[in-house]
């Protein structure tokens, strides 16, 4: 495990972020109901609730969790050694997920609270988003057992997985970009259109690194 001071050094601002939504959660839970919405469905509307417990307290737990899962895998990790290659996508990636849990924490305690109105576009572009910016990073992770698109094919195989990652990295950006698009469009169609590009983007790559592989087993 690294050390605490070169934790420290590298991650003071995820720290802070992480903290940032404890404290967001305790400010707010004397305000908060006894239901809190705690789950979307595919239309972003919300579809579940959790106790006032949960929802001040459970997305920053999840967060903290997320971040101790990604000091220790690299450690865990037969493929260590890779984690080097792509250390600051991996950064980026730690960055990415913590900011995306704060943005979902902020959204739902004020519309727990009452201090905006729940609208269904707002969770759709923070998925969206997400989509994108992991997209544009996708062709830079490197050949290991936890991160990434892991299937039979790309962890047999560098040159399977590296080919995979690289045609599905503009594939998620393009999924993200339309997924906007539907948000803002106003139709009844958004979710219909979010689960095809869940589908497309999931499925594609895998369908992909199978081609890819039977090609490399030929030659």
């Amino acid at each position: 495990m690294p050390k605490i001071s070169n934790i420290l050094k590298n991650d003071w601002m995820i720290l802070i972020l992480i903290l940032l939504g404890f404290s967001l959660g305790a400010y707010f839970y004397p305000s908060l109901p006894d239901k809190v919405p705690t789950h979307w469905n595919m239309n972003g509307e919300v579809n579940g609730y959790g106790g006032r417990l949960f929802g001040a307290f459970g997305l920053p737990a999840i967060s903290l969790a997320t971040y101790l899962m990604f000091l220790v895998l690299p450690h865990i990790d037969p493929k260590k050694k890779n984690y080097d290659q792509f250390k600051s996508t991996y950064q980026f990636l730690k960055y990415l997920l913590i900011l995306f849990f704060l943005g979902t924490e902020v959204m739902t305690l004020l519309i727990a609270t009452g201090s905006i109105v729940n609208k269904p576009i707002f969770i759709q572009i923070m998925v969206s988003l997400l989509f994108i910016f992991i997209g544009n990073v996708m062709g830079r992770v490197k050949h290991n057992y936890f991160v990434g698109i892991k299937t039979p094919w790309t962890l047999a195989s560098e040159e399977v997985w590296r080919k995979t990652h690289r045609m599905a990295a503009p594939l998620w950006v393009l999924g993200g970009i339309i997924n906007i698009m539907l948000a803002f469009s106003g139709t009844t169609i958004n979710g219909i259109g979010f689960i095809i590009i869940v589908a497309v983007i999931s499925i594609v790559p895998m369908a992909y690194s199978y081609i890819a592989y039977q090609q490399i087993v030929k030659k």
